[in-house]
């Protein structure tokens, strides 16, 4: 595992106690404010100390507090990007981005300058001061600056939380981009669930500074179990394919293990890999096929999951080939069709319910 998390610690009358393994890819802590991500993220970088427990990350124990082992944060060997982009005002973006090169580990870095520039879109960039830059260019530069100092791991505290939405949607690309491009392990704070589906692999979900679930994204976004968590606005699921077809209608086709999807018109080439979430207020269920409708896609699915919560809507969970999709309805739908789980049934989807920000 890329990181190791078990410790206890008390602040006040907040009491944090979470352990969780990580494998390589992008780990997403999530949950609502005051769960306990940031207190985590800063027991990994070194800014607390925790009261008891061990932090490990790429073999490397940075805490153990039973064995007296305390690795001052200068020396973890850690990437942090904050929420505001932190630059140091009196540098160029390039002198921004060198001094992170300076304060890397000199192991012989992953990552290049021109490769960072390139992958980061910061080539119109280098000559300017911060306080010309955007929110958007402002987080790119520092993501940049934090991964030519060569880090085990890259940590990023909600880097988008102080963007609006127009911004937001103008970095997450080369967020994604990076997470694809560059093997560095990401530790990834956020409460936004289309955030974490655009770049998680691995989502660890929190409660009141207790873990309540660690496991791949598809499989934790699309648990009705932890709809309370997750927001029951925000449910869905994720459906990882590849690119088939374009048609001329504006309309293209995406192949993934329960059939094809079709979706609004992709830029991306045949070929492509696609994630794309989809949101369970989105998905109709029907227990005979249906036909002459306008939704184009109909896809055989079974009954996984059953989840009646205490108010007028139920969470469905079908398997869809070997993916998982979501489906809300109310409780007159669900009596109506008589559900069970083992039950076959078709999820009904139209191709514009899915969002453009949903798709990556």
């Amino acid at each position: 595992m890329t990181l190791s998390v078990a410790f206890q610690h008390r602040a006040g009358s907040f009491d944090l106690d979470v352990q969780f393994e990580a494998p390589a890819g992008v780990t997403a802590l999530f949950g609502k404010s005051g769960s306990g991500k940031t207190t985590i993220v800063n027991a990994v970088a070194g800014l607390l100390r925790p009261d008891a427990g061990h932090v490990k990350v790429a073999g490397r124990v940075l805490v153990d507090r039973k064995a007296g082992i305390w690795v001052p944060p200068h020396r973890r060997r850690l990437g942090y990007v904050f929420q505001e982009g932190r630059l140091f005002p009196h540098l160029t973006v390039r002198q921004n981005l060198l001094y992170g090169r300076r304060r890397g580990s000199g192991r012989g870095a992953q990552a290049s300058l021109d490769m960072v520039v390139s992958l980061l879109g910061l080539e119109n960039l280098l000559a300017r001061r911060p306080l010309d830059l955007s929110g958007g260019e402002k987080q790119r530069v520092a993501i940049g600056r934090a991964l030519l100092s060569d880090p085990d791991m890259l940590l990023m505290d909600e880097p988008l939380a102080a963007l609006d939405a127009a911004r937001k949607a103008e970095i997450l690309p080369y967020i994604q981009r990076m997470c694809g491009e560059v093997g560095v392990p990401i530790l990834y704070v956020s409460h936004s669930v289309p955030e974490i589906a655009r770049i998680a692999t691995t989502v660890v979900a929190l409660d009141q500074g207790r873990v309540l679930r660690t496991g791949r994204a598809e499989e934790v976004l699309a648990d009705p179990g932890m709809a309370p968590t997750l927001g029951i606005r925000d449910a869905g699921a994720l459906i990882t394919g590849v690119i088939s077809e374009h048609f001329e209608d504006g309309v293209t086709a995406l192949r993934f293990s329960g059939g094809t999807l079709l979706l609004p018109r992709q830029r991306d080439p045949i070929g492509t890999s696609l994630r794309v979430r989809i949101e369970a207020k989105d998905v109709m269920l029907a227990t005979n096929e249906p036909k002459d409708i306008s939704a184009l896609n109909v896809l055989p699915a079974r009954i996984e999951l059953i989840r009646r919560g205490d108010g007028p809507g139920v969470l469905v969970q079908l398997r869809v080939g070997e993916d998982l999709l979501l489906c809300r309805i109310t409780r007159r739908s669900a009596t109506a069709l008589s559900l069970e789980i083992g039950q076959s049934c078709y999820a009904v989807l139209k191709s514009v319910s899915v969002a453009k920000q949903d798709i990556g």
